[in-house]
């Protein structure tokens, strides 16, 4: 998987701990999730094991494996901040993976996946950018709604797309997505089984559950547990779409009591219910990672997204450590 980094100490850092100088770098890192990658050996200095009080000298090489967060002084991609820049730069600065079959992506919060009302730029109109020289243009095989971040798998051939999509309807693909929601939930995990049925309505498409039989009707399963709490206000959980029905995650939040923070379809609170301080209200939904079967038939891809910056945010006022939900 690409993303190793080999990264050279400095002058100025004579001395420094390992972990401070990794604060330093990568300050969205969790010290639990350090503490992990350095007893796996994932993390080397000169090549050898190190520890967090391993003192650095100028001149040492640290292997930084992929972290899943940014390094500092790396601007995060916003549907702001990519107004300006043109197609190519912005999905090379999106990119997480490539290989002679496939891109992935990690999308960011605000930017639409395929065109519709109201969209000017959307990622499948972007990748026209990356037209190869046989002039076939990457072919997306799944999608994400706008508001959403995370994890996009994009095919570079037709005979991915095909199986790649194959391998999405078959559900060989697992998805795993990271939501803030409102309350907590009654078990610490479960099921979710309705069905769902997709109306028009003036502010676009919404979904409801609906009846089996129902004209129209999809049935929907998603998996959930929790990861961590803010007392009994709100609650991270990690969510798993065994289907892919639209909107499915965040109709399924909402219908076992416990809606997305900014959600704008399906949030819904009591008049007593106060949007915590310093939360940004935009939609708190993360396509964290996938794990699909590589379409070359060899292996698998195994992806994670680093949270975009208003999660991010969250999670530190919180004090949500992303290591404890790689440690359970």
């Amino acid at each position: 998987m690409a993303g190793v980094e080999q990264i050279t100490v400095e002058q100025g850092e004579a001395g420094m701990r390992l972990d401070r100088w990794f604060k330093t770098h990568f300050p969205g890192l969790g010290f639990g999730h350090l503490q992990k990658l350095l007893r796996s050996g994932q993390i080397r200095v000169d090549g050898g094991r190190a520890k967090t009080d391993t003192r650095l000298e100028p001149g040492q090489v640290v292997r930084v494996p992929p972290l899943g967060v940014d390094r500092k002084g790396d601007e995060p991609l916003t549907a702001k901040s990519i107004r300006s820049q043109d197609d190519g730069s912005v999905l090379r600065k999106m990119m997480l993976y490539e290989d002679p079959s496939v891109f992935v992506f990690n999308k960011p919060s605000g930017l639409a996946v395929q065109g519709g009302s109201g969209v000017v730029r959307h990622v499948d109109d972007m990748l026209e950018a990356f037209r190869n020289k046989k002039g076939e243009k990457p072919r997306l095989v799944h999608r994400l709604d706008r508001d959403t971040s995370g994890v996009l798998v994009v095919a570079r051939s037709r005979l991915a797309a095909m199986k790649l999509a194959e391998a999405f309807r078959g559900r060989d693909a697992q998805k795993t997505y990271w939501a803030l929601v409102k309350g907590v939930p009654k078990k610490r995990e479960g099921r979710i089984s309705t069905w769902l049925v997709k109306e028009q309505t003036p502010d676009g498409d919404r979904v409801r559950i609906a009846k089996h039989g129902e004209d129209g009707a999809d049935h929907a399963v998603s998996n959930y547990r929790i990861v961590d709490q803010a007392g009994q206000s709100l609650t991270w959980l990690e969510m798993e779409p065994h289907t892919g029905r639209t909107h499915q995650l965040r109709v399924h939040a909402a219908h076992i009591g416990c809606p997305i923070i900014g959600d704008p379809k399906y949030f819904e609170a009591d008049t007593n219910w106060e949007f915590p301080g310093g939360i940004q209200n935009r939609l708190h939904l993360h396509a964290r990672r996938i794990v699909i079967p590589h379409p070359d038939g060899k292996g698998v891809i195994d992806i994670t997204a680093p949270l975009p910056p208003h999660m991010r945010q969250s999670w530190n006022l919180l004090g949500f450590d992303e290591a404890t939900a790689e440690e359970e």
